[in-house]
Formats: structure tokens, C-alpha cells, sequence
């Protein structure tokens, strides 16, 4: 069946459908991102680059302080997406449909009710699934709604509804890929309820087709193994081997076809022909089901072709090997349980990568490493392994802000320390500084120049020569000797007039100008010492505050290490407890592996005990 895991893919379109459009980049950049909020923007810097901790870590202090305003329900979007992005499918779920629950596009709201289903069925809340795909009130478009159907038919599979699946996939149109997968979920569904031979019709045309890509390929192997066993199980051995036969030989499935291939032969009193495919089998890896069950069908194909010594030395072989593997087994669920095993994940893979899809590159080295396949095989323990390496993420991070925070610290301390030294030089300058009294001035200054003005007092805005210059002038005038009635004084007389009345005529021609001048001086003056009592406000009212504040800061700075430590001690404990169902699951595997080798060691000693007691009977006969 389809694969229910979500990809990157589906999960960034799910992000990018219920961004606003205004975030949605069209290919060709036409539209830039417009970010209100610079907090925003600096979450969205972490969220493109998929580093989705930061981004997460950015927006909740974001939003717990109210820096967010012009993009509220944006910002609970995306934290939902990055919800997703951890695996976080109950909390995300739980923003969506809060959201979902206002005015929303309906394109829009029905993706996301489309991509909740896909979620919830992965995550195996099949009810929670079934409820949003029924919420889904429009047309999805094609791709979408292909895949819709297809979760559909899966859930109806699941719930052991077959009736409405195989009503569902019959009406299937079209012959696209989700056609195929449409085929093999058809026969699953007509195979398990009892409808083997409507199945066969359709796995045997799948098992038929001529795929174009490797996944096509995968599928007809699916299908050609899947027809096989069912035709086994039906007791046609006849049909079963064509279909097992069309396997490819180094694909996934082989091993498990060259299995029921030889049992095909068996059937049929075949046992030379069976031998071949068994044969093969048992160069391949032990950990195989199919690998230990040849081990035990090769040796009864043998004694069946009346080689009971050779029987007997693969029954011996069989249980050696079982032996051996069953003491690997004991060892590695003793790695596991000392925790060891789980600390290679961590240690020999940086933590670079969180979230949902963290993949691992390779194995860790160890004689534990071949059971891995098998273990990461499983759902529960790739989701439990990426929940343990997000934790250990997590815990490391925290032991950064732990060292953060000692900075911190020293940064506060620092600050106190220059803030005291400086204060009694600020409060001496301001004491020096009166502003009072130059407030007074300036207005005293104003009076002054509407006195001036209303006068017109041109002498008074004279510049210093020009002054000297006029009181030489009128000291002259007052010299006794140009008062006699000579020609000489009176000449002298004409010049120190023409003389003054130049120099008055200078003074009344500047006048206005310098008097504008003077004003525009005195009122950007004036602005000045509206700034500075302003300023000496402020400077007042942070010197009131700043204690208050130093204590604030204190108290967070201060706090924040007893609070990280909780936490931390929380991860902690929560990276146990992680670390016992991961143990839970691998043991369980192992041990149900140990198990299976336990029962088909007491079947080949059973076996082989019986193979003896044949030969000792036919011994005392010949005597």
C-alpha cells in the first residue's frame, strides 16, 4: 500500500498554503516579502534555511512579548508548520484547526484539512484522519485529489471496511502511477476479504505491467509476491510459481520469492527443482526469515530425495548457525540495555539536523550495526530514535545557554559596575549645568530684541568696530575746535557728517537682516534648551528607573540558570525514559528474532532426532 510518511516536499507545500500570499514568493521574485516586524523576519530567516529549532525557539519569546502584532495569525501558521516539521502533529493539528475555525480561504482550508488527514493517518489516528478528510468540502486539485481517494481506500483497508475500498479503487479513472497503486490496494482489499480469485485477475496484470521508473518496479515486485503467497495459501501451487518467478532477483523481495518459489516445487513432490532457489538463499544474510527458514527447508528437501546424511549435516549446519546467532543477538540486547547502542546514533552523527527528516547517513561501526536494517525498518523505531536525537539536541543547546547565561551574568555586573563609577560625574554636570537660569536668559534676550525692534535701535545691533567706529565718530562732533566759525571747521565738520550719515545708513540697511538673523538664533536657541530639558528629563527619569531595572535584569539573569537547570533535568529524564522505549522496542525485536531462531533450532533438532531414529531403525532391520 502507499506510504503514508510525509515528505519534505508535502510538508513545506503545507507550510506555503497557509502562509499569506504576501510570503508566497512567486518563481520569478516578482513580489518581495514584506516583513512588518523585524522579529518575524529574523524567524523567517531560520525557517527558510530549515533550521526549525531557532525559528521556533525566535517565535514563541517573540510572541510572548508582544513583537509580532502585524503578523499574528501569520506567525501561528507557520509555528504550526514547524510543529509538523518536529513531528509535533498534536500541537500543529491543534493550531490548524483553531485557525481553521475562522475565515479561510476554502481552497486553502481544504489542503490543509487534506494534509491534517495525511498526518493523523501516519501518525495512526485513523478516526482523527477519517474526520478531516470528511471536512473536506470542495474539489482538490488533481494531484491532491488522487491521493486523497487513495487515504481513503487505505482507512476503509485499515478500519476492515473492504466492501467500500474495493467500491473506491474499482471507480478508479486514469493510468497514472496512483492507477497502480490503486491496482495492488484493489487485490490487498479483494485478498483479504476472501475474494482470492477477483485478486488474482488484478495482481497478475500488475505483476505484468512494463514499469518506467524504480518505484513502478517495486510495486510489480510487491504485487507478483503478493499473488504468489496468496495462490500458495489457496493450495494452486501451479499459479503461485509464475508470479513468484517474475521477482527481480536483487530486489527487496527476492529472498521472500526465492522462498515460496521452492515451496511452489515442494508442493508438487519437486524437491530437486526446490533445492535451487533454497540453495541461493543460504548465502545470504542469517537475519532474513526467509534466509533461517531455507535453512531448515533445504535439509528437508533432502531427506525427502532420501539423502538423509546430507540432511543430517545441514540440519547440524542450521543449528550451529541459529547457535551463533542467537549468542550475537544476547550480545547486542546487552549493548542495548547498557545504553551504549543508543549513544552511536548521537556520537557518530553531529547534530546538525533535528526534526522530522533527519536521515541517518550511515551506520554506526560495531557488531551491532547489522541489526540496524532491521531495527530502522520500523516506524516506531525511526520516530523513537529522531525523538532521542532531538532531545539530545535540545540538552545540548540548553548546556549553551547554560554558558550563555554565565555571560550574561558578567555583561549585568559589568554594567552596574560602570553605571556607579559614572553617575556621581553625571550628577555633578548636571548640577554645573543650570538650565533654569539660561532659560531666563533667553528670555530676557526676546524682550530685549522687541524692544529693539519696536525702537528701531539699529546702533544696538552694530558690531563692535562699527560701534567704536560711531562713538569716534560722535567724539569727534564734540571736539571744541570744529565749533569755531572757520572754513577749515566747517570742512572738517561736512566729512564727520558725511562719515556718520555713511555709517548710518550701513547700520539701518543691516538692521533687519541682523535682526532676522539674531531671532533665528535665539529660536533654534530656544529649541535647544527644549531638547536639553527634555534630555535632563529623561536623563532624571532613567536615573529613577535604572535601579529599578538593574534589579529587573537581575532577577531574569539571575533566574535563568535555576530555570535551565529544571529543564534541562526535565530532557533528562524524558531522555530516559526515551531511551527505554527505544531499548523496549529493539529488545522486543531481538528478542522475537532470538525467539524465531529459538523455535527453528527445536525444529531442526526435532528434525534431525528424527533422522537418527530413522537410521538406527534401519540398522536393527539390516541385522
Amino acid at each position: 500500500m502507499l506510504s503514508g510518511r510525509l515528505t519534505t516536499a508535502a510538508i513545506s507545500l503545507c507550510c506555503v498554503l497557509l502562509l499569506p500570499p504576501v510570503l508566497a514568493v512567486a518563481a520569478d521574485d516578482a513580489e518581495p516579502i514584506v516583513v512588518r516586524d523585524p522579529h518575524y523576519g529574523e524567524v523567517l530567516f531560520y525557517f527558510y534555511q530549515e533550521d526549525y529549532f531557532p525559528a521556533i525557539v525566535r517565535l514563541l519569546a517573540a510572541q510572548s512579548q508582544s513583537q509580532l502584532e502585524n503578523h499574528a495569525e501569520q506567525s501561528e501558521l507557520l509555528l504550526g508548520g514547524m510543529y509538523l516539521s518536529y513531528g509535533h502533529h498534536l500541537e500543529a493539528a491543534r493550531i490548524f484547526e483553531r485557525l481553521l475555525a475562522n475565515n479561510v480561504n476554502p481552497e486553502i482550508r481544504d489542503r490543509t484539512w487534506f494534509f491534517l488527514a495525511k498526518i493523523w493517518k501516519q501518525r495512526g489516528y485513523l478516526d482523527e484522519s477519517q474526520q478531516a478528510l470528511d471536512r473536506i468540502e470542495g474539489e482538490l486539485p488533481d494531484n491532491l485529489q488522487r491521493e486523497a481517494h487513495m487515504l481513503q481506500a487505505q482507512l476503509y483497508i485499515d478500519n476492515a471496511d473492504y466492501d467500500n475500498a474495493i467500491a473506491l479503487l474499482k471507480s478508479w479513472k486514469g493510468r497514472t502511477e496512483w492507477a497502480s497503486y490503486a491496482k495492488f490496494n484493489l487485490g490487498v482489499a479483494l485478498v483479504r476479504s476472501g475474494r482470492v480469485d477477483e485478486a488474482a485477475e488484478i495482481l497478475e496484470d500488475l505483476g505484468e505491467m512494463n514499469p518506467f521508473n524504480e518505484e513502478l518496479t517495486s510495486l510489480r515486485d510487491k504485487a507478483n509476491l503478493a499473488l504468489g503467497y496468496a495462490m500458495l495459501q489457496a493450495g494452486n501451487p501451479v499459479a503461485a510459481k509464475p508470479a513468484l518467478q517474475r521477482v527481480r532477483l536483487e530486489g527487496p523481495f527476492s529472498s521472500k520469492a526465492l522462498l515460496g518459489v521452492g515451496w511452489a516445487d515442494a508442493e508438487g513432490e519437486a524437491y530437486q527443482r526446490a533445492l535451487i532457489p533454497w540453495m541461493e538463499l543460504r548465502s545470504r544474510d542469517l537475519l532474513d526469515p526467509a534466509v533461517q527458514e531455507s535453512m531448515l527447508a533445504i535439509p528437508f528437501a533432502m531427506a525427502k530425495l532420501d539423502a538423509v546424511s546430507q540432511a543430517a549435516d545441514h540440519y547440524l549446519n542450521a543449528i550451529e548457525a541459529f547457535y551463533e546467532e542467537s549468542n550475537r543477538i544476547d550480545q547486542t540486547i546487552e549493548s542495548i540495555e547498557s545504553g551504549r547502542f543508543f549513544e552511536t546514533f548521537v556520537d557518530n552523527d553531529p547534530l546538525d539536523s533535528t526534526g522530522w527528516y533527519w536521515r541517518m547517513a550511515e551506520l554506526p561501526e560495531g557488531p551491532e550495526a547489522r541489526y540496524l536494517f532491521h531495527l530502522l525498518s520500523t516506524h516506531r523505531f525511526q520516530e523513537g530514535l529522531k525523538n532521542y536525537r532531538d532531545l539530545s539536541y535540545m540538552h545540548r543547546n540548553l548546556d549553551v545557554w547554560q554558558q550563555s547565561v554565565d555571560v550574561f551574568e558578567n555583561i549585568l555586573e559589568t554594567r552596574k559596575m560602570a553605571y556607579d563609577e559614572r553617575l556621581p560625574r553625571v550628577e555633578a554636570a548636571l548640577a554645573r549645568a543650570d538650565l533654569d537660569g539660561m532659560v531666563d536668559q533667553k528670555l530676557e534676550l526676546d524682550a530685549l530684541m522687541n524692544d529693539i525692534e519696536q525702537s528701531n535701535d539699529w546702533l544696538a545691533l552694530a558690531s563692535r568696530e562699527e560701534f567704536e567706529m560711531w562713538g569716534e565718530i560722535t567724539s569727534l562732533e564734540s571736539t571744541p575746535a570744529l565749533a569755531a566759525d572757520l572754513p577749515e571747521a566747517k570742512e572738517v565738520r561736512d566729512k564727520i557728517a558725511l562719515l556718520k550719515g555713511v555709517l548710518q545708513w550701513d547700520l539701518e540697511k543691516k538692521f533687519k537682516d541682523r535682526l532676522w538673523r539674531i531671532r533665528k538664533d535665539l529660536q533654534e536657541t530656544g529649541e535647544a534648551l527644549v531638547e536639553a530639558q527634555r534630555a535632563r528629563r529623561q536623563i532624571d527619569e532613567s536615573m529613577r528607573r535604572q535601579p529599578a531595572e538593574f534589579a529587573a535584569f537581575s532577577d531574569r539573569v539571575y533566574g535563568l540558570a535555576p530555570r535551565i537547570e529544571s529543564i534541562k533535568m526535565r530532557v533528562e529524564d524524558d531522555l530516559e525514559a526515551q531511551r527505554a522505549f527505544l531499548r523496549s522496542i529493539a529488545v522486543g525485536e531481538l528478542q522475537a528474532q532470538k525467539e524465531r531462531l529459538n523455535t527453528y533450532t527445536v525444529q531442526a533438532r526435532f528434525a534431525l532426532a528424527t533422522i537418527y531414529d530413522m537410521a538406527t531403525t534401519v540398522g536393527e532391520v539390516a541385522e
